[in-house]
């Protein structure tokens, strides 16, 4: 008995649009997964670099060139002006992420430095922790970032001002609000001798930038392209045979 094969017009246009559609996506989803290996591989290389210092010709170039590189600088922090970002977590307790912005040494910029991780008062959520902030110039280390990172907002963000807890940090916002000329980045202070005691932790998370969840979607969505064309075979054979 001959084996046939039936060819139909619709199904044969459904499975070449499932199927094409399936391999761009998932082509997406490869390139998008390569791009975030790009920049995991560019962080790992920049962070194992020496620390570079915070100077007027560094503030001069793209921040993005700087991304992930540890800095020194020199300054004074800018106590009156400490900010909150709330529903940052550490090992499971609430707490609190804390900036201060930072006039740098020999320029006429400031930048808002994360100094550390503070948990929540548990009984009352608008209680501030007491915090030493040191006084004068002082010299600082630690990885320079784009951003503080910007979860889910809920609602309405409270207005700027000192002391404010927020949900994510607008710079801009900040600056225009301070009066304080602020760079676009932030920097991620690290530990030293210097404020190991201050009682803020700075265990800081690594990047989370999802390399493996665009490999699986990728895989979803070439899996969903071949499914396609396999059911396309198996239903032309069956059609055949009847």
């Amino acid at each position: 008995m001959p084996i046939r094969f039936k060819i139909r017009v619709v199904p044969l246009l459904a499975t070449l649009l499932v199927a094409s559609l399936g391999v761009l996506l998932g082509q997406w989803q490869t390139r998008r997964g390569d791009e975030k290996q790009a920049i995991q591989e560019r962080m790992v290389e920049r962070q194992a670099a020496p620390a570079i210092t915070l100077d007027r010709g560094l503030l001069q170039q793209d921040p993005r060139q700087g991304e992930f590189r540890h800095v020194r600088l020199q300054g004074e922090f800018i106590a009156g002006w400490t900010i909150y970002l709330d529903n940052r977590p550490y090992r499971s307790m609430a707490g609190m992420y804390v900036l201060t912005p930072f006039k740098i040494a020999g320029s006429d910029k400031a930048v808002l430095v994360e100094r550390g991780w503070v948990a929540r008062d548990l009984n009352d959520r608008t209680k501030l922790p007491q915090l030493q902030t040191p006084a004068g110039t002082v010299e600082i280390e630690g990885i320079l970032r784009l951003g503080a990172g910007h979860l889910l907002q809920l609602g309405t963000a409270d207005a700027m001002q000192p002391g404010v807890i927020l949900q994510n940090l607008d710079i801009a916002s900040f600056a225009k609000t301070s009066g304080l000329a602020l760079v676009p980045f932030v920097i991620e202070q690290g530990l030293d001798a210097a404020n190991a005691q201050d009682g803020l932790v700075r265990d800081w998370p690594a990047p989370s930038l999802g390399i493996e969840r665009h490999r699986g979607y990728a895989l979803q969505w070439y899996a969903l392209a071949l499914m396609a064309v396999i059911f396309f075979v198996v239903t032309g054979f069956r059609s055949g045979k009847k």
